[in-house]
């Protein structure tokens, strides 16, 4: 097993800039300097300059479906070298092990959890974002501004597409009949590399409305107070039912676990939960968050050391009233509400680094 991720790791390190050489930049996900973040960041920015329509897209069990056939062409159009080819192939044959340790052969898809699988999936859709950006690309007949603006005097739609792995949203300049009409066309590219776009996850939405993507819930609003309109990111439902879950696990009142180790791990999952969405609309949901995370943690305490709640105002309650941070053994609970630097990410677009040459 140790054998076959190293393999995997060197096949990676030749792969991975041939292939980046050829990516699009509306591709975000698995990709090196590239974050969550920036795919944000361009929704945010063409949604600000008119693109009201979005095709919310996600691919049904993309890593299960693939297809082994549309990977291996896509490898051979940059990979010439049969060895590289051969590896490429194993890795996609290599199957799964079953419950009961007996080995299953896999005639589609790629290995949950492989090194290699993030860069075969992007191979693979890599012939999606070609699809759509055929004219937007550098060089395309849409490449400059004029020619989009010319589209939009004629009545004619503009779009870009935002990719993170298999989520995707298509922003579309025109009406909800166009991203009807870019929907079918991206079912239409992915038949051929054995992927459907889901029925119950994938819906047109008009960017007032709102919609959720890498969870972020991203909408259109008027700014209290003002008549103008902004488009904001906050952070959608399921991640916080999420981490409030993980939190719940951790501090189940049945639970004997070390306080101190219990209240590091809090502040694992806690500190990266909140660096991850520190650059949405997260007050109010940090503050919440950290009431919480209290809650949780004193009543745990309660219950493990059977205390009542003068006790817990004894070792919590500061001489003015205030309570204290909770703390075991030097270790420190985390508050999400003292998150620093809560501001709006920065675009970067273009300007995103790459570690290698591009010809």
């Amino acid at each position: 097993m140790v054998a076959d991720r190293t393999v995997q790791a060197a096949l990676k390190l030749v792969l991975e800039p041939i292939f980046e050489a050829d990516f699009l930049p509306v591709s975000y996900g698995f990709r090196p300097k590239r974050r969550a973040q920036d795919a944000i960041a361009e929704i945010q920015r063409f949604c600000t300059k008119g693109y009201r329509w979005v095709l919310d897209a996600d691919i049904e069990a993309a890593f299960d479906n693939v297809s082994h056939r549309a990977v291996m062409d896509a490898v051979r159009v940059r990979g010439k070298d049969k060895r590289v080819l051969a590896l490429v192939k194993a890795f996609l044959k290599a199957g799964i092990l079953t419950e009961d340790g007996q080995r299953r052969d896999t005639h589609t898809g790629t290995p949950q959890g492989g090194i290699l699988s993030p860069l075969i999936f992007n191979i693979a859709l890599s012939a999606l974002d070609e699809h759509l950006h055929r004219d937007w690309k550098p060089g395309g007949r849409m490449d400059a501004q004029y020619p989009r603006r010319k589209r939009r005097r004629h009545g004619l739609p503009n779009w870009r597409i935002v990719r993170y792995a298999d989520d995707f949203a298509i922003l579309v300049h025109g009406s909800a009949d166009d991203a009807r009409a870019l929907q079918d066309e991206a079912a239409s590219v992915l038949q051929p590399l054995g992927l459907r776009l889901s029925p119950a996850k994938t819906r047109i939405v008009h960017i007032e409305d709102g919609f959720d993507f890498l969870g972020f819930r991203i909408q259109w609003k008027r700014k209290r107070g003002t008549d103008k309109w902004y488009v904001y990111f906050f952070i959608a439902d399921r991640p916080v039912r999420s981490v409030k879950d993980k939190i719940r696990a951790l501090t189940r009142r049945t639970s004997q676990a070390n306080p101190a180790d219990v209240l590091i791990r809090l502040n694992q999952v806690v500190h990266g939960w909140t660096n991850y969405f520190r650059h949405a609309v997260a007050k109010h949901t940090f503050r919440m968050l950290g009431i919480f995370l209290w809650r949780r943690v004193i009543m745990w305490f309660k219950t493990l050391h059977r205390w009542s709640w003068k006790d817990i105002r004894k070792w919590f309650l500061g001489p003015d009233g205030s309570w204290l941070p909770i703390a075991v053994d030097g270790v420190e609970l985390v508050n999400p509400a003292r998150t620093p630097a809560i501001t709006r990410y920065r675009y970067r677009g273009d300007t995103i680094p790459t570690p290698w040459t591009i010809a």
